[in-house]
């Protein structure tokens, strides 16, 4: 069996901190195209529930995260 290839390192984005922010979960029937996750920079497709975190003081940085990504991020 071949050895596993080294993982890459990935730049992560971290939740926004000390910043409030409002997070909205968005239902697979709701979630009509693709997003790119800053918490783990895959893709998440159109259909696939995740959560939408939104700065209150600036809505126009919100932000589309895997439900795991946010939660790992968060804690």
């Amino acid at each position: 069996m071949a050895p596993a290839a080294p993982r890459r390192k990935r730049r992560r984005e971290a939740p926004p901190d000390p910043v409030e922010v409002e997070v909205r979960h968005v239902q697979p029937y709701e979630a009509l195209k693709a997003y790119r996750c800053p918490g783990c920079e895959q893709e998440i497709p159109a259909g696939r529930g995740h959560k939408v975190v939104v700065p209150l003081e600036s809505p126009d940085l919100r932000r589309h995260w895997h439900t795991g990504c946010w939660w790992r991020a968060s804690r």
